[in-house]
């Protein structure tokens, strides 16, 4: 057996979670047994597997102690990452600062899968992200093109989305074409109004330094010295996809991102997404990122939520 005992008791409300839920969950995915008593936890089980407990609750502590909130997806992450190695340390993950906001905030990765993510972006000019809403895919997009526009590595920043009629039908919404088109694009306006402010994006747009815009404005261009990011990509059309990824001109990246579990295109029509994963996944110099339920990171009830229309997609299947 072993114990363990933390000084700082609002430090230790965060570590263990509500109702001891992040114990609960650690003691689930290693097998050993945690006792509370006060701010201390004892460990019973085998002994190697007390060790790496032991790793896990003192460096999300450490974690906790330089500002760090946690979350749910953070616990399943530490977890895997110290499993997989347990000479890893948890603050190269979280601590990973990819860009800081106009209000100061620090945009970094919240779990492993994010972290590889990251770690893709630097090193690949083509990354494909797929997964469930929630895991941050586009968020981390944006926030990995914007770092490398503010760094000098890039000219400019594209952001497209197809605009699909989902469960819509554009011509009989209201207003001119732009403003039946806006809504699509607001996810992504609203994002750079996170991280560059209002008037910065403004200013960026209206240079044409940063251009937002539909993905059938992309025909017939050539994207060079661009950082482009391709967002809800499960709704293209495999002509769609195809006329994307060769835009790419010199010194151009692109991140796709998508959820191939909510396409809003017709029945019987294939997603360009889901053709790319088929085809292209063999191709050097791309890098395809897959999310699962366990990376959301948005509130804990989304997690479950998917995981039900999970259920009910198999049962009809």
């Amino acid at each position: 057996m072993k114990s363990i005992t933390f000084d700082n008791i609002d430090f230790v409300k965060e570590l263990f979670g509500s109702h001891n839920s992040n114990l609960t969950r650690i003691a689930e995915l290693s097998k050993v047994k945690i006792d509370v008593r006060g701010n201390s936890v004892n460990l019973q089980g085998d002994n190697n597997k007390i060790i790496l407990v032991e790793k896990i609750l003192t460096q999300l502590y450490e974690l906790i102690n330089k500002n760090f909130s946690l979350y749910p997806a953070d616990i399943d992450s530490a977890v895997k990452a110290l499993k997989a190695d347990d000479t890893c340390q948890l603050k190269n993950i979280f601590f990973d600062t990819i860009f800081v906001t106009a209000k100061k905030k620090a945009i970094t990765p919240r779990n492993f899968n994010q972290k590889k993510y990251i770690d893709a972006s630097r090193k690949h000019d083509i990354i494909f992200s797929l997964g469930p809403a929630g895991t941050g895919k586009t968020y981390l997009a944006m926030a990995i093109a914007v770092a490398a526009l503010t760094k000098g590595e890039t000219n400019r920043i594209v952001l497209t989305r197809p605009a699909v009629e989902a469960g819509e039908t554009l011509g009989f919404l209201p207003g001119d074409l732009s403003e039946k088109i806006n809504p699509y694009l607001r996810p992504l306006y609203d994002a750079l109004y996170d991280m560059l402010g209002f008037e910065k994006t403004k200013e960026l747009i209206v240079q044409g330094i940063i251009e937002v815009a539909p993905l059938a404005f992309m025909r017939g261009r050539t994207l060079n010295n661009s950082f482009v990011v391709l967002d809800e990509a499960q709704n293209t059309s495999s002509e769609q996809m195809k006329m994307f990824l060769t835009r790419l001109g010199y010194s151009s990246k692109a991140i796709i991102t998508g959820d191939i579990t909510q396409i809003d295109l017709p029945s019987g029509k294939q997603s360009g997404l889901v053709e790319a994963k088929n085809i292209l996944i063999h191709i050097k110099g791309l890098k395809f990122i897959y999310f699962h339920r366990r990376d959301i990171v948005r509130h804990k009830l989304v997690s479950k939520i998917i995981q039900a229309y999970e259920k009910l997609n198999n049962i009809k299947k």
